[in-house]
């Protein structure tokens, strides 16, 4: 699969570049995808929930009443779950969701990811840029360039840079990421992938390794 290298102008420099179809072009493993993704999601969570249980709950711990003779049922504590104010049954504990999840099958729901954007030609591939100061509007028109003004966008760029970073920040549907960082979650979060042409050798040999 070719595709034309464009300028930040968004018009075409005449080169093209042929995707690997090792990655870009193989059968998607939906299930791969849905595990990296569920990892992805687990990972971010803080689990710091957290509610009191009856034993750390502060209050008096005087009987109510009498235990017979009342008309209504014993009561003990206070702090039973049954009265206002008093601890939660089986309430949320701080705990840890990340789990682990084998590196081949987080290359295969990688390689998925991309064979899914390349099929529904949603990969644009430009040629290596630089922004000489943070510049939101910059950034900006060179999206509406791209036609890809207001559309959900990953730009992959070969190393970190910090005025393209800063520059998209802004930008609620704008994200930079470097080719090493490159997730499935993002992947499939973003409508469309602008990959730099000089990111593409570092993606294949991440993935194919």
């Amino acid at each position: 699969m070719e595709l034309p290298v464009l300028q930040v102008s968004g018009a075409e420099t005449g080169r093209k570049v042929s995707l690997n179809t090792e990655i870009f072009g193989t059968e998607p493993n939906d299930h791969a995808i849905y595990l990296d993704v569920k990892q992805h999601m687990a990972n971010k969570r803080q689990g710091t929930h957290k509610s009191k249980e009856r034993n750390e709950v502060s209050g008096t711990t005087k009987k109510l009443k009498r235990q017979k003779g009342t008309g209504g049922a014993r009561a003990g504590s206070m702090k039973s779950p049954l009265f206002v104010g008093g601890g939660r049954v089986f309430g949320p504990r701080p705990r840890d969701y990340s789990f682990k999840l084998n590196k081949k099958l987080k290359r295969v729901a990688r390689i998925s990811a991309l064979s899914y954007k390349a099929k529904n030609d949603n990969i644009r591939i430009l040629e290596d840029f630089n922004l000489e100061s943070p510049k939101t509007k910059q950034y900006a028109e060179i999206m509406k360039s791209l036609s890809l003004g207001g559309i959900k966008t990953l730009v992959v760029v070969s190393e970190a840079n910090k005025n393209l970073y800063l520059s998209s920040r802004n930008l609620e549907k704008n994200k930079v990421v470097t080719a090493a960082e490159l997730n499935t979650y993002d992947i499939l979060n973003a409508s469309n992938l602008v990959l730099t042409e000089i990111s593409l050798p570092i993606i294949e040999n991440n993935l194919l390794k």
